[in-house]
């Protein structure tokens, strides 16, 4: 294996100095080739009888009439216009313009140039293995609202829909994979709340859970869905749920059940309940009721409560509690999320920036503290752009929606939308926010294809975060495509040429004469030279 000549290292080394030789060279050949032509043509001037083909070339175009004019531009236009038509297209579904693709991935080679390196390496793990591109995956919102307390009361008083079908469809598959567990050994409850949850008519899914309690009157997950959609306030809601745990724990306790869907349940439940006390403003009540869900189970971290356990001792203003959950979960192993950037930027900006001043920090510089508090917001931006404009209330925040799609627009509503009061409350948190989260972008380059702190930001969230949030929401991109020279240059073209058609148009007789006086202008400068200026005066 060691013999082949592929793997020679001197054939290797060799093969590299003749392509960067050619590389650079390829430059200096271009010019060489671009001084021959000119010396062929000084040369062949004569014999080939230059002189007399562009003096027959304006003869030609000073026969043509304003008809061929108005045809010739009205072409162009139209070829132009179909180029533009296709590059706007290309741009929008794959971000990039054809022609520069093109030119990249086919041109570039052909002259020298190497593939960006941009990419490299930032998908490599620590052995050197490259990792795929993230995915965008959608999570279950952590925080999200109950139906009938909460979004149809915002859909009966605006008429608008807080809540899209795709959202709705996903928790529905949920409830269905959470509450029914195995489909071959489903109670007759269970297939009535197995079809309750694909209902799409709220009215039809609480006709459904009604009908489920008419077979057994112990259906916890049919209460589930009444507290959900059907109560009215979360008190009701509340009461709903201490039904349904009831009902469950006389499950484990009669039936001693280890059930998935049962354990799926009650945690489900616990979780809400402990929601309900923290809306009611019993908020002790709900940390401990978190910390001992999260001590319970700790295999269920997917679920993400302790983003929950969070947010509520943050209205405690417990900040050391809040460090001390950061601390378990914003490990490098971990993934991300903007509860854990933002709540760790807003820990670190509340120590310094009741005192911090853009003016006396640009004049003395920064000091230790402030600049811990600087990265880490530039760690939150990098993760979720979209937060900072909802944090300082530069874009109008909506209801969450049931799932998030993490570093997307709809995290960042999700986010704001119940971590905002806690940035107010620190004084000065938003203005140091608002003083330094722009300097992000220029630490990273081009984001769509470099990363910094974090693995380049995915490119597929605007379509996610479309289907997940409303119509009515104007969903933030990240970062803003700009237009490719190609197009601009494809639009001014068309532009122009539509111009010169339209005025060849209306006006072919002055067109035409314009156009042949451009072409006989450099007929002209010869004939108006001494020697021509004589010859005329001795006829």
């Amino acid at each position: 294996m060691e013999d082949t000549p592929g793997s020679n290292p001197q054939s290797l080394r060799f093969t590299e100095k003749l392509k960067s030789w050619l590389s650079c060279s390829w430059t200096y050949l271009c010019l060489i080739w671009f001084g021959m032509v000119l010396i062929m043509i000084y040369v062949l001037w004569s014999p080939l009888k230059l002189q007399e083909s562009l003096t027959s070339a304006s003869v030609f175009l000073n026969t043509l009439t304003p008809k061929f004019y108005v045809a010739l531009t009205g072409t162009s236009s139209l070829i132009s216009g179909l180029i533009l038509i296709f590059e706007w297209w290309y741009f929008r579904k794959y971000g990039t313009s054809f022609i520069e693709q093109v030119s990249v991935s086919h041109l570039r080679p052909l002259l020298g140039g190497v593939e960006s390196s941009s990419t490299t390496g930032l998908f490599s793990s620590v052995n050197g293995e490259a990792e795929p591109r993230p995915k965008c995956k959608v999570w279950r919102n952590p925080l999200n609202l109950f139906r009938g307390a909460e979004y149809n009361r915002y859909t009966w008083v605006t008429g608008k829909e807080p809540l899209t079908y795709y959202d709705m469809n996903l928790s529905a598959q949920d409830h269905q994979t959470f509450f029914t567990g195995d489909t071959q050994q489903l109670r007759p409850e269970d297939a009535v709340m197995q079809k309750a949850w694909r209902e799409r008519n709220p009215q039809a899914r609480i006709r459904a859970a009604y009908q489920a309690i008419k077979i057994n009157h112990e259906c916890a997950a049919a209460y589930v869905l009444l507290a959900e959609e059907e109560a009215t306030t979360i008190t009701e809601a509340e009461r709903l749920f201490k039904k349904a745990l009831s009902f469950v724990l006389l499950i484990f306790v009669l039936c001693q059940s280890t059930a998935g869907k049962d354990i799926n349940l009650l945690v489900y439940i616990k979780r809400r309940l402990a929601m309900c006390a923290r809306k009611l403003g019993r908020i002790k009540e709900a940390v401990k009721m978190m910390r001992e869900l999260m001590k319970e189970f700790p295999l269920l971290g997917m679920l993400n409560i302790h983003e929950n356990l969070l947010e509520a001792l943050l209205e405690l203003q417990a900040y050391a509690d809040v460090q001390a959950v950061l601390s378990k979960y914003d490990d490098i192993s971990l993934p991300k999320s903007a509860t854990i950037c933002y709540t760790s930027a807003l820990l670190k900006a509340r120590a310094v920036s009741d005192k911090f001043s853009p003016e006396a920090a640009s004049r003395r510089g920064l000091s230790t503290a402030e600049m811990n508090a600087v990265e880490a917001i530039h760690r939150a931006v990098e993760f979720n752009p979209h937060v900072p404009k909802y944090l300082l209330e530069m874009k109008s925040l909506i209801l969450p929606p049931e799932h998030i799609l993490k570093r997307g627009d709809s995290e960042a509503v999700a986010y704001a939308f119940f971590h905002l009061q806690h940035w107010k409350r620190a004084e000065g948190a938003l203005n140091l926010l608002h003083c330094t989260w722009e300097g992000t972008f220029r630490i990273i380059p081009y984001p769509l294809e470099k990363g910094h702190l974090f693995y380049p930001y995915p490119g597929c969230t605007e379509t996610a975060d479309r289907e997940l949030l409303p119509s009515f929401h104007e969903v933030s991109v990240y970062p803003k495509k700009e237009l490719p020279f190609f197009i601009l240059f494809t639009a001014g073209l068309c532009s122009f040429t539509a111009m010169l058609a339209m005025l060849t148009h209306q006006f072919p007789e002055l067109m035409g004469i314009f156009a042949k006086a451009v072409s006989n202008r450099p007929l002209s400068k010869r004939t108006s030279s001494p020697l021509a200026i004589v010859g005329k005066k001795i006829e």
